[in-house]
């Protein structure tokens, strides 16, 4: 970031300037920007050779391009890197954008689970930014459970049900110990409910090894059986790739740069749909501080060279990192608008955890 901003410092103001619409230009357009274009929207009068110079130099510090001899320069990704590092304008959300988003949620806790508000929340973030918008839920195990309950299926399955306090319920089949019986079932019910209330999944999973330890003699066989089968559905994957809901990903497609590198945009659309390398981009949102914009090959996750990645955590009611809200487009992303969008969005999802806990 240093070497950055003493690249900014190192430019003059008529660099800065030619530089700024270069960009700005580009990102609105998708298109080459020329001198002469840009002699008429300078804030001082100077030649179109005069600003051809400055572009060469500017080509020459690896900030600009030109994809053909004879057409204007477009900004690397070195450049884009610089621009939304140190002269990036971020402006505030418009009014009908705030509302949009927050009509998702205006139900309030009880309209729905959390999954469900994710979801809405997500299609609302895809349609404002004509992108592919991620959300990370939260881990299960960050949400205290409210209820669990066993249902017999058949003599050789059975439903476990948890209820956590957000709402959301969660149903998991397992294969029951031989023998189960109902007062069995209800037995490891209300062994695992005196406990559950409260704690965590992972809290859940220690109390109940600890008491069912001392309390070995006391619990019915087949109850304890129960209970230790439940437990290894539960032990079972953290379930990541069901945890990441993407919106939008056919507007990837829409994009003008697609048309020209179609086979990458599949092959991300592909990713997204299968949801690969999700432990990378939790890892990146759990880094994060704010909102963070990776670009182009800076992308080591998705396929997304070539893409951009603007994405923001956020916190549950502990102002603990729980999730990640995430938009991804092409490099020529309206980055002032869509930083604050998800930055709002990311304290959106956040209230709404802090509601329901």
């Amino acid at each position: 970031m240093s070497d950055r901003s003493s690249l900014i410092e190192e430019m003059n103001d008529r660099s800065r300037e030619v530089f700024r619409r270069v960009v700005e230009s580009y990102l609105d357009s998708g298109q080459p920007v020329g001198s002469r274009t840009l002699t008429r929207s300078m804030s001082e009068q100077v030649s179109a050779a005069t600003i051809r110079n400055v572009m060469q130099d500017l080509e020459e510090m690896g900030l600009l391009g030109h994809p053909h001899v004879s057409a204007g320069r477009v900004p690397t990704q070195a450049g884009l890197r610089l621009f939304v590092d140190g002269l990036l304008e971020v402006g505030p959300m418009t009014g009908e954008d705030r509302e949009r988003l927050d009509s998702t949620v205006s139900g309030g806790p009880r309209a729905g689970d959390m999954n469900s508000a994710l979801d809405r929340v997500g299609a609302a973030l895809s349609g404002l930014t004509r992108g592919a918008s991620l959300v990370l839920a939260p881990k299960r195990d960050s949400a205290p459970i409210k209820h669990v309950e066993f249902v017999a299926l058949g003599p050789d399955r059975a439903l476990v049900v948890l209820v956590f306090a957000d709402g959301h319920v969660e149903n998991r089949v397992f294969a029951p110990p031989p023998g189960q019986t109902p007062s069995s079932m209800r037995e490891a019910a209300n062994f695992v409910n005196a406990l559950a209330e409260g704690r965590t999944l992972s809290e859940l999973h220690a109390a109940i090894s600890q008491e069912m330890e001392r309390r070995r003699q006391e619990i019915d066989g087949l109850a304890r059986a129960m209970v230790d089968a439940g437990l290894a559905t539960w032990a079972r994957n953290d379930g990541i790739p069901d945890r990441l809901i993407v919106r939008g990903a056919g507007n990837l497609l829409q994009a003008p740069e697609a048309q020209a590198d179609l086979e990458r945009v599949r092959t991300l659309m592909d990713d997204l749909e299968h949801k690969r390398d999700i432990a990378s981009f939790l890892e990146l949102a759990q880094d994060a501080q704010g909102v963070r914009v990776f670009i182009g090959s800076e992308n080591k996750l998705f396929s997304l060279s070539g893409s951009s990645l603007v994405v923001s955590s956020y916190m549950n009611a502990d102002r603990t990192v729980v999730g990640a809200i995430g938009v991804i487009g092409p490099t020529r992303l309206n980055y002032g608008r869509i930083v604050p969008i998800v930055d709002y969005t990311a304290q959106l999802v956040g209230r709404l955890l802090s509601e329901r806990s």
